[in-house]
Formats: C-alpha cells, structure tokens, sequence
C-alpha cells in the first residue's frame, strides 16, 4: 500500500512536469553562476569538468531537514547507512564507495577522524542548522585534495555575512522525539574585514537505535553544543589575514551492534571536536599566495566500558598562482602530521605525508576549458604516490554544456589498519583508484537537463581476515558504474520541480569480509522528485520523494517528506515540517531502525 501511494504521487509530480517542456519562456529565475571547489583555484560552473551539486542557504532552509545525511540524501548518486536516530553512526556512499573513500571539509578544515579503524567522518553528529552551503562533488579528487577522496569530497561552509554592517539570524525547532534544534548567527562586515559567530545547540529523546520490531525499545538519546568562528582582516591591499574554527561536545546514545541483529543496551559515547585554520593570503609580483596552518583534534570516550581514542591532525599548506599564456597556473606543497591514540594503544601513532602539486587551467578555443592537475605524497610508511585528473568542459552552444573527465586516486591505511596491537599490518599499502566521467548539461528554455556516466575501480582493497584476526591486502578489483539524470524547472510562475535518477551497478572481487564496506546495502535504482508551490504571497507548500530499490540484502523502500512554509514579513518565517509523511517501515542498515512519521514546527529569523 504505502510503496502504491509513492508510485502514484511520483507519476504525479512527472506528468506535471513533463508538460512544462514545451514551456520555453517563464518568469523563473535561472541558476546563479556558482563557483565550485573541485580545482586547485575556485572554478564557475562551465568550467568544471567535475560531477557537482551545490546546496545553497536557501535550498538547505527550503529542505527544512535538519541531519546532513537527509538532506544530501536527495543528490545524485549519494546513499545513507544510518544506524539509528540523530547522533548514531551514520556512513553514507557517493556512487556506492563508502565514506572511506570521500573527504568531508568544513570551512577548509579535513574532519575526518584519525583515531578510527578507517579515517572517515561520521555524518551522525551533522546539524544542517550550522551550515548555509553544502557542496557535494563526485569522483576523484585525490589530484586536488589528496588521499582518501577517491570517491568524492563534500565542503561545508559555515555562514558568513554578504553585506557591510551587522547582521544577525536564528533559528529554532521543535518536534517529535522531543527534539530541540537551535542556532543563532552574528556576523559584521566591512569590505573584506569580516566577523561572524555562530553558537547552537540539539537536543532529541531519540528513538531505538535497535530496530523497535525487533522488541527494542529504549531510546537513544544525543545532544551537542558547537560554536564556530570566522575572522578575517585586510591588513594592506597586499595582505589579507584570517582564522576559522569551530568546537562541539556532544553525547550519543548507542545500542549494542555485536548482537545479530542488534539489541538495547545502555551505551553512549562522549565526544569532543576542535579545529580550527589560520590562514593568509598576499601577493609577491606576479604570484597570488595563500598560506594556512590548520589543526583539528577528535575524541571518543565510552564511559561504560570505561576505554577511548584521540585523533589529531596538523597541517601546513602553501599554494601560489599566476596566469601563464592562455591560462593560469597554480602549484605549491603541504605537510600533514596524523596522530591517534588510546586506552589499548600504546603511545602515540603518528603518520606523516609529504605532498607537492601542481595544475593548469586554460581555454584553447572559445568555449573550450581544461584543467589538468597532478600531486604527488610521500607518505611515512609507504613511499610516493603520484595521482593526476584531466578535466575538459565544451560549450557546444548556448544550451549545451559537456565534460569529461579521468583521474587516478588512493586511499592511505589509517594508523589503526597499520598499527593496532590486534588487527594491525604494518606491511599494507595504499588503495589504489581510477574514474572516468562523462556528462552533459542541456538547458530547454527554462529547464535544466543533466546526465553523467560514471565508472570507478579500485585495487589492492584493504579487509579485515576472520580467519587471522588483522588486516591484510586484497587481489581483484571493486568497480561501481552507472547513470545519473537530473531533471528541473519550472511548471509555471510559482510552481517549480526537480527530478533525479541514479542507476548503480556494482562488482566486488570474490572473498571481501561480510564487514566490509564494499558489501553495504546500496540501492541499483534511486528516484528522487521534489515540487515547491508558491500558492499564495505568504503560504509556499514543498514535497520530495526517494525510492530506492534493488538493494541487494536489503527491501526497496521509498520516503515522502512535506513541509509548509509561511512568511511572517520582516524576514521572518515559520514552518512545519512532516518527515515520513506515509510512515515507512524501512532500514538503512541491517538491524537498525529509522523513525517514523514525525512532525516539526520551526521559525527562522534575519535582523
């Protein structure tokens, strides 16, 4: 009945979309020129050969969701492995390759976390009140940001004020699962001298983490408080200063994952966050300077078992850029230091990498674009390793937009996979990857058409042997391939619609552990649709939609959220947000289980 209901309203947004084709003069405001991180320097939209969505202040607010995951969730090629409510692990895949494979940044800074078995963030403890900008690109990047984002990169940029003199915003929700989200915003800006303050604070009762069919019932709290800041000052019209950084302490409630399936248990975890980047930026002739030192430290203490680990990272960064011919050029070096200890680890592990790079972007005919980028780590334990992307954008007329795109990217073993006194391997070395991308952009008057095809393998995976109790290095190659269609515009003057599509096919070498993270649960089809109306000058009504099916071991399921906005004036608004709004019983992940239909009021506020 409920997977019936998702079908027809899904029907129902298309065929109301599909008319709108022949439309192609619309009051309907097109995309702003967005500028994208996927390149050494900062790049306009077509001229990146990268697979990107970018998620602005308004559409993260018009999402009204308020865990990360969920909203990203929505985008091309990205699936969700939650185990349980806000606050509990939570990985996710960018074209089913896990998060060990995707670097998350927040305002610069890499926040993944060193003392884990697999470095990788957790998108568990995300608050979307934090952010006004998510940028989500997919394929590698190792080229531009290193080891680790073999399968993409998601930045994350915390808000900052656009116009000289005060500003200041909050936000406030309550809702199911006695939940309570609040942030508040305070920025200055004069010229380039900037301020802005952000402090927020999340409370939720949760539910069980445990799935609740399955007889659990206790429910898994979490709360966090996080402030974050951002300074800069231009000192001369030859030097800008600045510092961002942020802190979190926040509580989760778990449930025990060694049973099968999983069970209630008393569980939580204590976790600390800090890091913060110092940076500056100045001119020597004919060369653009940047120059950053960053710090970033995580810790996880589990009280009832009475055990923890610490992570840090430490960062020097240096990049300078000149136009050269028909382009500009831009190259430099950075040394990172990873440490991570604990209660069963024996002093400090720490791993260091060495890296230098380079990139060149240039046009060689009127609407052509390339960017070609190399790096090359050296890494403490097992050498160098040289990755390079090639990236090319066609404009082959005014509605149409090409790219292609191929590079080579690795993922380093974490301290943990080299030295636990247990599961440790000393001899592994790193993981090795290679993607292709080819995409196309097509506008139809006011509507956008885009489709990518994708191909990524990866060698030398690292797993964990049941047999030996450690790590050891894998033969055979993981491919993931696939399809991304993306569809949106307007149906009319205050009625507009999105539509995605994603096709996912996958490979794995034969013997990977059931643990590993090549075997997740992602979907073959995803649907995703969204429709907002303006109906009247005060009243705006959204929906979206997600259906998921062929997940290997796991049911299809679809999603149907809906939420009612209405302008108080003033820039003020107030909200309701339904989350599930048919009540889906589904899994994100074998055993744990998700929430069901819950509601949320809201109001945000700029002054």
């Amino acid at each position: 009945m409920i997977r019936t209901r998702l079908t027809m309203g899904l029907m129902l947004t298309t065929a109301l979309a599909a008319p709108a084709l022949a439309q192609d003069s619309q009051p309907y405001q097109l995309d702003e020129i967005v500028i994208y991180h996927g390149a050494l320097e900062p790049q306009s939209s077509d001229k990146t050969a990268q697979a990107v969505t970018v998620l602005s202040r308004n559409e993260l607010e018009r999402s009204g969701q308020t865990r990360l995951a969920n909203l990203i969730a929505q985008s091309p090629g990205v699936g969700i492995l939650s185990r349980g409510p806000m606050g509990a692990q939570t990985g996710f895949t960018i074209r089913g390759v896990s998060q060990n494979y995707v670097k998350v940044m927040v305002d610069g800074i890499d926040v993944s976390d060193p003392s884990a078995p697999q470095v990788l963030p957790d998108l568990g403890r995300f608050n979307t009140f934090n952010y006004d900008r998510v940028e989500i690109m997919r394929g590698s990047q190792s080229a531009v940001y290193g080891g680790q984002a073999v399968a993409g990169v998601i930045n994350l940029d915390t808000p900052r004020p656009t116009e000289d003199g005060v500003s200041q915003s909050v936000k406030f929700e309550l809702g199911s699962y006695h939940t309570a989200n609040a942030a508040y915003n305070f920025g200055w800006k004069k010229g380039d001298d900037e301020l802005a303050i952000q402090l927020s604070k999340v409370y939720t009762a949760g539910f069980s983490a445990a799935d609740k069919k399955n007889g659990n019932t206790e429910k898994d709290g979490y709360r966090a408080d996080r402030v974050s800041l951002r300074a800069q000052k231009r000192i001369s019209d030859n030097l800008l200063i600045g510092f961002n950084g942020f802190a979190q302490n926040d509580r989760g409630e778990f449930d025990n994952g060694f049973s099968s399936p999983p069970t209630d248990s008393n569980e939580y975890t204590v976790h600390k966050e800090r890091g913060g980047r110092l940076f500056a930026k100045f001119a020597t002739g004919p060369l653009d300077h940047e120059l950053g030192l960053t710090y970033y430290t995580t810790s996880r203490w589990y009280p009832v078992y009475d055990y923890g680990y610490e992570g840090k990272r430490r960062k020097l960064d240096w990049k300078a850029s000149t136009d050269l011919g028909p382009g500009r050029v831009t190259f430099g070096a950075d040394r990172t230091l990873e440490t991570y200890t604990g209660t069963y680890v024996t002093g400090d592990v720490l791993t260091a990498d060495t890296g230098v790079f380079g990139e060149y972007a240039f046009s060689p005919m009127d609407g052509v674009n390339v960017t070609a980028s190399a790096r090359h780590d050296d890494h403490s334990d097992f050498g160098g390793n040289t990755t390079g992307r090639l990236g090319v954008t066609w404009q082959a007329d005014a509605a149409t937009l090409l790219r292609a795109s191929v590079g080579n990217g690795f993922r380093a073993p974490s301290g943990y996979e080299l030295y636990d006194g247990y599961a440790g391997n000393p001899d592994l070395k790193p993981e090795k990857s290679l993607s292709y991308d080819l995409g196309v952009e097509r506008d139809f008057g006011a509507h956008k058409l885009t489709a990518t095809l994708f191909h990524i393998e990866v060698d030398d995976l690292i797993d964990y042997s049941n047999t030996t109790y450690s790590y050891y290095q894998t033969s055979g190659t993981a491919k993931r391939q696939g399809l991304e269609l993306g569809l949106k515009g307007p149906i009319s003057s205050t009625v507009s619609y999105s539509l995605g599509y994603t096709y996912l096919d996958s490979k794995n070498p034969d013997g990977l552990s059931a643990g590993s993270t090549w075997n997740s649960a992602f979907g073959r089809h995803t649907l995703t649709a969204g429709i907002d109306a303006q109906v009247t000058d005060k009243l705006t009504l959204a929906a979206d939609m997600r259906v998921v099916t062929d997940r290997q071991s796991q049911p299809d399921y679809g999603l149907l959220n809906a939420q009612m906005t209405y302008d108080l004036g003033n820039d003020k608004e107030a909200y309701l947000r339904i989350e599930n709004l048919t009540d889906t019983d589904y899994q994100l992940w074998p055993g744990y289980g998700t929430s069901g239909r819950a509601a949320y009021v809201g109001l945000r506020a700029r002054f």
